[in-house]
């Protein structure tokens, strides 16, 4: 797991061609905006949020974002141990961010 700053992740996201951006917030959370193209996880959702995981493709690079950074951080966590090796963590989370929104 790596915790990247807004700009690094965003600048690592548009150069990288095996990118999955996962948005793990609730959905009431989810009206406040999303970032565009996600997939949403709910990590709340426990053992279901793990299920949904399992069936990711491990090959693939996830770029993980919550309301502040701390749920992505754990779910980039709960990735790793799952054998995704390559989770993105957007440091700050959605209410920082600046970049495009839906």
């Amino acid at each position: 797991m790596a915790d990247l700053s807004q700009q690094d992740w965003e600048e690592q996201l548009e150069n990288d061609p095996n990118a999955v951006i996962l948005d793990v917030r609730t959905e009431e959370e989810l009206e406040d905006g999303v970032i565009p193209n996600s997939i949403n996880l709910d990590i709340y959702k426990g053992q279901e949020f793990v299920e949904e995981l399992q069936k990711l493709d491990k090959s693939k690079n996830y770029y993980v974002y919550c309301r502040s950074g701390n749920r992505s951080g754990q779910a980039c966590s709960i990735m790793n141990s799952l054998g995704i090796e390559n989770a993105y963590n957007l440091q700050g989370g959605f209410m920082n961010w600046e970049g495009e929104t839906e």
